[in-house]
């Protein structure tokens, strides 16, 4: 497509008010996920972690314990 001038450009032969608005409802939309994504994700490792830290501090270190297995003669 070729313009004459940025004004046209803009204007897009009167289709430019929907074509910017969904440029511009687009762009928020995915700002808007990435930030949500981040922060979820944010959310969920803080959360692991006191998860692990709650749990090694309860668990007493367990001491190694070998059995030996028969293997079955079928």
């Amino acid at each position: 497509m070729e313009f004459d001038s940025i004004a046209a450009f803009w204007s897009m032969e009167g289709h430019g008010p929907y074509v910017w608005t969904c440029y511009a409802v687009f762009t928020v939309c995915l700002v808007g996920l990435m930030v949500w994504s981040m922060r979820q994700r944010r959310s969920v490792i803080n959360s692991q972690r006191r998860r692990a830290g709650r749990s090694s501090a309860r668990q007493a270190p367990a001491a190694a314990s070998f059995t030996p297995v028969q293997p079955s003669r079928d």
